[in-house]
């Protein structure tokens, strides 16, 4: 059983432009997937067909060897995926310890706390008066709570200092989930982790590989500093 979840020579198109071109990939059901690609790439447009929140014009996406394309958005949230997008990841106009109450389960939000301490004296905030590094924080802790099956982010550590972006890829890299993440370049430090990668150019798939071999490939990454 090929179990994860995947797209399938999937192409999407947003009026007369298509966003992917046959693009198939896969992520495991246990570990890292890294969706790389500058702005303009695909790369959000491939997590939102496999969330469901974009419809694929032809191809498929099939979780669990099961074909779940036509799955609407929030049956995909029910059955255990989610999603955290680049903008709008949190409820502006609830308070933080809100956010963390409605993602828990009866209300026991603490280990996102262990998670990001720098949340604790925010908890009485307004999610939407946070600054941008710590909105990804709650995001991310909202996510982690959720202990869903499939966790996709786009640009996790977007706005984080770098200790805590690394703490960020910590804890996403020990999910017991699928876990997809969309980034320009690869994250320090990921060369070394058992991550499988996949890199989009204009709608298509031109890489595709093991952290590592990314990594190598490319005498600018800052794996190799």
């Amino acid at each position: 059983m090929n179990t994860g979840i995947s797209l399938r020579h999937a192409r999407v198109r947003y009026g007369p432009l298509e966003a992917l071109h046959g693009v198939t990939l896969h992520a495991p059901a246990a570990g890292l997937t890294v969706l790389l690609g500058r702005n303009g790439s695909g790369r959000t447009t491939a997590l939102r067909a496999l969330a469901g929140t974009v419809p694929l014009s032809r191809g498929a996406v099939l979780w669990d060897d099961t074909d779940v394309t036509r799955m609407p958005a929030y049956e995909r949230a029910r059955r255990g995926l989610c999603l955290v997008p680049e903008r709008q990841a949190v409820f502006g106009s609830l308070t933080v310890r809100e956010n963390l109450e409605l993602a828990s389960t009866g209300g026991h939000f603490e280990p996102a706390l262990d998670a990001y301490p720098a949340l604790r004296p925010l908890l009485a905030r307004r999610a939407g008066t946070l600054s941008g590094g710590e909105q990804r924080m709650l995001a991310l802790s909202r996510a982690l709570l959720a202990r869903a099956r499939v966790v996709l982010v786009d640009e996790p550590a977007q706005g984080m200092s770098p200790p805590v972006a690394a703490r960020t890829y910590e804890l996403l890299g020990g999910l017991d989930a699928c876990v997809i993440v969309a980034e320009q370049r690869l994250p320090p430090g990921l060369g070394g982790r058992a991550a499988v990668v996949y890199e989009l150019r204009r709608g298509e798939v031109v890489f595709s590989g093991e952290a590592a071999e990314r990594a190598a490939a490319d005498p600018s990454a800052p794996d190799r500093a």
